[in-house]
């Protein structure tokens, strides 16, 4: 569970309400059902609208991981690759069979299979590329549906506000406490901004980090594959492969694995 983007949006859904009760505010006037069911309500109605079943079925899902903590795979899988390449260079692409198991990442396992049944580097290099540009396309609609979502939120708080407006109006006999209603009804406005600006698009924008990652992370496992078939040097493999971490990242490799070949 990643705790910093729990406290995050609790620390900044706090700080408005220690904010609006600094101000003179009552905390129990923030609390509106009947604006968080339009809100709410209407914004997962747009979503319902705007996107296939086929995508809105993975919305727990994907909600979920951007709540999970995943560490970079990409010094281990460098480690690995490292050991397959003295492996092949040793015992022959055919070896390779043997590391084809279950619980091998689909995406290696997928490569490494090609590359054992003799497929021509070239269309090992297509078939993987092809792959990963239809997970892409597939994260970017879902991180697009809360991208969506926090552009509905507000206009949903505006819709509240109004109704509540029209309601207000419609009855003008007890004026001394219409600027009371007309402040309440104004809460459904500070919902909407409120979900889609510490909500919807930070989980977006979360999201959206969590696919480069990950885009970047297949494009070296791609890369590994083509190296090994082409049966480089283990360390020339690791220098290239490298390039795809961070200074600390590579640094960190380099002082826990001496020799390594850096």
């Amino acid at each position: 569970m990643d705790i910093m983007t729990i406290l995050s949006i609790l620390f900044a859904f706090v700080c408005i309400v220690v904010g609006f009760v600094i101000e003179g505010g009552k905390p129990i006037a923030l609390l509106q059902p009947t604006a968080a069911l339009i809100v709410i309500g209407g914004t997962i109605g747009a979503i319902g609208i705007s996107f296939p079943l086929t995508t809105l079925k993975k919305f727990p899902k994907v909600l979920s991981i951007a709540f999970r903590k995943k560490e970079s795979d990409l010094k281990e899988h460098i480690l690995y690759f490292k050991e397959i390449s003295i492996k092949t260079r040793r015992d022959g692409l055919l070896s390779l069979e043997s590391e084809l198991t279950n619980d091998l990442d689909p995406f290696i396992k997928r490569g490494l299979q090609m590359v054992v049944d003799g497929i021509d580097p070239a269309s090992v290099k297509n078939i993987l590329n092809t792959k990963l540009e239809q997970l892409s396309a597939r994260h970017e609609d879902y991180s697009e549906m809360f991208t969506s979502a926090g552009g509905y939120a507000p206009t949903m708080g505006i819709v509240g506000t109004i109704t509540s407006l029209v309601i207000i109006l419609s009855d003008l006999s007890d004026v001394a406490k219409m600027g009371e209603k007309i402040a309440v009804a104004f809460i459904a406005t500070l919902y909407g901004l409120g979900t889609a600006n510490l909500f919807w698009i930070p989980i977006a924008n979360k999201l959206k980090e969590i696919n480069k990652k990950e885009i970047a992370e297949k494009e070296m496992i791609i890369e590994a594959v083509l190296l090994i078939q082409e049966g480089v040097n283990p360390n020339t493999l690791v220098s290239k492969l490298v390039s795809y971490l961070t200074e600390n990242e590579a640094e960190d490799l380099e002082e826990n694995h001496r020799g390594i070949g850096l």
